[in-house]
């Protein structure tokens, strides 16, 4: 899971990147990068840690240009390296730099091709720096003249090499910002535009419309799936439906917890969305234990609040907040180690003794993933004198891990994986636990927008939408992402000399 954004304006655009990625921040906290164009150069400032500790002002004054993209990264598997944070650059041809968000599953097999076929050296592990060779050598067939049907057809022969879930924003030197999206439309990417007071528009592409909102950029629509679009130096739009058989499945773990509630994606309003999540799980709750006794319904801070509180309404049952959250603290299922993430928790989260004393508490949480977290979480609500804890997903059990871009971990570190709804409970210490349906979270998220008629569920199902996935991909999925794997992967093994990344 990564975080995208592409501006093209009348002015410099270093501080809206700044911003943007800022509002981003949710979707990467490993690493952040940006990379103007100036008259033909790239400036370039990308680094590990939060774009607060990345960009200081004398790298702001340098990222000059009318032109730029973002970053913001989690590591998907295997190494954090440094080298492997984004945006990437190629100099030939044109010069073209990209920065991407999702996992290619044949990313092995490309990196191969570009090598034997292409004449293409690949610097890194990470398939981001693929996908940018992959582009820049299709589009190296269109010659010195570049016209956006020329980046369209460039663009078409990338989606036929291509597999999995991507969405990509790029600059080539002299001819405008580029992004595309997947066939599938996996991976979400919207577009906005500003009156930039010359009677033309400045541009802004990103992962989530929250970041348009920031920089008071109109929402123009989302990207469909395999289309891709050019903004010429000059501020002209152009579209194009790149791909055959396209067909909108996007992921819709973004709309269970990975998106901001304040985000739109896909004509899905989030939060609206998540209001939905918590009247179905009600619904369920009252469905299997409609003589409950229930006290109090408490979210586990913050992306199950909007759901809890539409549950605790719908069970007429009292609402109350009773953790308070250090904010300082990253996304714990991500973290490699079980022992940072159990350190983490703690750090995290601090119980409020008063709203659990002598009480029957139903905790609500966004979904289960490893089942570390929630289990910590129990165990503080039972110190703090809770006299039941319940324990509600409002996602369904997460069974498989996800190949699209999401670093969730191998199946076997996934607490549902083979595993009965009681054996959860019992492992993660909860004296009930209940998870949404997969049918009533796609509800959910259709009533919201019925014009989607499919999405990709793979972790909840183990359906992956591109067809491509087998045994021995998720095998290799498996020895890549586990924790042992990650802990020994050393930041060094892909340390490169980057010399326009100006510290």
């Amino acid at each position: 899971m990564c975080g995208i954004v592409g501006v093209l304006a009348r002015g410099q655009v270093n501080q809206v990147l700044f911003d943007s990625l800022t509002v981003l921040q949710h979707r990467g906290q490993d690493a952040a990068g940006i990379m103007t164009c100036h008259e033909g150069r790239f400036f370039l400032r990308k680094s590990n840690g939060l774009v607060r500790d990345v960009f200081r002002t004398r790298h702001m004054k340098r990222l000059v240009g009318t032109m730029g993209i973002g970053h913001v990264r989690y590591p998907t598997a295997g190494s954090a390296s440094e080298a492997e944070s984004q945006p990437f650059y190629v100099n030939s041809p044109y010069g073209i730099a990209l920065a991407h968000n999702g996992n290619l599953t044949n990313a092995d097999q490309l990196a191969e091709d570009l090598f034997k076929t292409d004449l293409r050296h690949i610097n890194t592990n990470s398939d981001s720096e693929v996908l940018l060779n992959i582009f820049a050598h299709e589009l190296g067939k269109q010659g010195l003249s570049l016209t956006p049907e020329d980046v369209f057809d460039a663009v078409r022969r990338v989606h036929r090499r291509c597999r999995g879930g991507y969405a990509a924003v790029a600059m080539i030197s002299g001819h405008g910002l580029v992004a595309f999206r997947d066939p599938n439309g996996i991976r979400p990417v919207v577009f906005g535009r500003k009156a930039d007071g010359q009677g033309g528009y400045d541009w802004m592409v990103a992962s989530e419309s929250v970041a348009l909102d920031v920089a008071e950029y109109e929402r123009v629509r989302d990207l469909a799936p395999g289309e891709a679009l050019i903004i010429t130096p000059d501020g002209e739009l152009f579209t194009s439906q790149c791909a055959d058989n396209a067909r909108l499945t996007p992921c819709i773990f973004e709309h269970v917890y990975l998106a901001r509630p304040d985000s739109i994606m896909d004509n899905i309003n989030i939060y609206h969305a998540r209001m939905r999540m918590g009247q179905k799980l009600a619904e369920r709750i009252a469905a299997l234990k409609s003589e409950h006794d229930i006290d109090v319904v408490m979210p586990i801070p913050d992306t199950s609040r909007t759901s809890a509180l539409e549950l605790a309404q719908h069970l007429g049952v009292t609402y109350r907040e009773g953790f308070m959250k250090n904010r300082y603290i990253g996304r714990t299922f991500i973290m490699p180690g079980q022992t940072q993430r159990k350190k983490s928790v703690r750090q995290k989260l601090n119980a409020i003794e008063l709203e659990f004393r002598d009480k029957v508490v139903l905790l609500v949480d966004d979904s289960i993933v490893r089942g570390t977290t929630c289990k910590q979480i129990i165990q503080m609500a039972r110190d703090a004198g809770a006299k039941k804890v319940y324990f509600a997903s409002a996602a369904p059990a997460v069974r498989y891990p996800n190949v699209y871009g999401i670093d969730m971990p191998a199946a076997s570190e996934l607490i549902a994986h083979d595993r009965t709804d009681e054996q959860v409970a019992e492992l993660i210490g909860a004296d009930w636990l209940v998870y949404q349906d997969l049918g009533d979270l796609i509800q959910a998220c259709q009533e919201v927008n019925p014009e989607i008629d499919a999405f990709d569920c793979s972790v909840f199902n183990g359906e992956y939408v591109t067809g491509d996935i087998d045994a021995a991909y998720l095998a290799a999925l498996e020895a890549s992402r586990n924790d042992a794997a990650k802990l020994d992967d050393s930041p060094d093994d892909n340390e490169a000399i980057d010399m326009h990344n100006d510290d």
